[in-house]
């Protein structure tokens, strides 16, 4: 008798047999656990409503950053630039927010500060995807080129116009500008609400002083979504997995190889632009360290999502588990005071190197071994 066609071994295969094949499995079979050693560890602490707050907040800045460089990885290459990107971007529109724009504009806006600051972060990122992919160049040298380039720019700017390499005591334009907090301010005071209406309790006195998430879980939520949407369902994301499985085969077939890939650059400038905004408009600060060793979380993230090294393979919904996993345990110092913090970094190596040893396993039960 014949061998089964690959086609008809697919469609046979049972709904558990396609779930372990999928690439976020991993990511969430480990957020599982996590969330259940934590809750006990920490006796629920970790998610009552003060510490589901906290985490959030945490978890959310991962996930902006993790999925810009997941997108980028599935696509064949790198940034490591983003937390130096990060930096500058908080430096920027922390400078305009306190000296006013230059060119008789005035004072600065927050709409103007981040809009301008965009432009620019947008810009360095096309500049970084067109040395990339007109140079043929290593995104890994190209963009540690920059990381040093951009972390060193923000470091003098704020010496020299700052006299200093942070800013703080910036006023709380979320009081007063619609836009500040829709980045800075809170969200899904319902939440805490219908918390509080079913008998939820936050402190001693019994008051209601957690009144939503940090912006930036909104945020999270929508760049997630978005791309979540763009890689499942339109032809963009198509383009994204064949220019990182096999950039010259797609190039045969008509995919904008060089588009693609610097478009995914400018992504993640986008995306730690929003990192340093929220950031900026939550704590009215800025400092010319922020960022620092952003990028490394992002990547590592990215790879516990269950996104290949090598591009070609990666899930936006294994990223978002990733980011949960890393949030939590970053966060798990603040909840279980006797944890040495440095236990964090041995975690996420350890599952760091489980992940890619994981993911590769998938991938070739996936391909069938190749």
């Amino acid at each position: 008798m014949a061998d089964r066609s690959e086609s008809d071994r697919l469609q046979q295969e049972t709904w558990l047999q396609r779930t372990i094949r999928r690439p976020e499995i991993g990511s969430f079979t480990v957020m599982i656990v996590i969330i259940i050693a934590l809750s006990m560890a920490s006796n629920g602490k970790a998610f009552n409503a003060l510490g589901l707050k906290n985490n959030i907040a945490i978890i959310a800045q991962y996930g902006i950053i993790a999925t810009g460089a997941a997108m980028l990885m599935i696509a064949g290459e790198f940034d490591l630039s983003i937390g130096s990107m990060i930096g500058f971007a908080g430096m920027s529109m922390a400078m305009m927010l306190k000296w006013g724009l230059p060119f008789g504009l005035g004072e600065a806006t927050p709409f103007l500060a981040f809009f301008i600051t965009l432009a620019m972060t947008l810009s360095i990122g096309w500049v970084i995807g067109t040395v990339v992919v007109r140079s043929g160049l290593s995104s890994f040298i190209v963009t540690l080129a920059f990381l040093f380039f951009m972390r060193g720019v923000t470091e003098v700017s704020f010496r020299l116009i700052n006299q200093s390499t942070q800013i703080s005591g910036l006023p709380d334009y979320k009081e007063t500008s619609w836009f500040a907090d829709l980045l800075g301010g809170e969200v899904f005071g319902w939440f805490y609400d219908l918390w509080f209406a079913l008998g939820g309790n936050l402190n001693r006195r019994g008051e209601q002083w957690v009144d939503g998430f940090d912006a930036r879980f909104l945020w999270w939520l929508i760049i997630a979504g978005g791309a979540y949407f763009i890689l499942s369902r339109t032809q963009i994301g198509n383009w994204i997995y064949a220019t990182g499985d096999n950039k010259e085969s797609a190039r045969a077939n008509g995919v904008p190889v060089n588009r693609v890939k610097v478009g995914l650059f400018m992504f993640t400038a986008f995306c730690a632009t929003m990192f340093a905004a929220c950031q900026v408009f939550d704590t009215n600060t800025s400092d010319a360290a922020k960022g620092n060793l952003q990028e490394l979380f992002a990547i590592a993230i990215a790879v516990v999502g269950g996104t290949l090294m090598t591009g070609g393979f990666g899930s936006i919904i294994g990223v978002v588990f990733g980011a949960i996993t890393v949030g939590l345990v970053a966060n798990a110092v603040f909840f279980i005071p006797t944890i040495d913090g440095a236990w964090f970094r041995v975690f996420l190596g350890g599952i760091l190197l489980a992940a890619v040893f994981a993911n590769e396993r998938i991938r070739k039960r996936i391909t069938g071994g190749i």
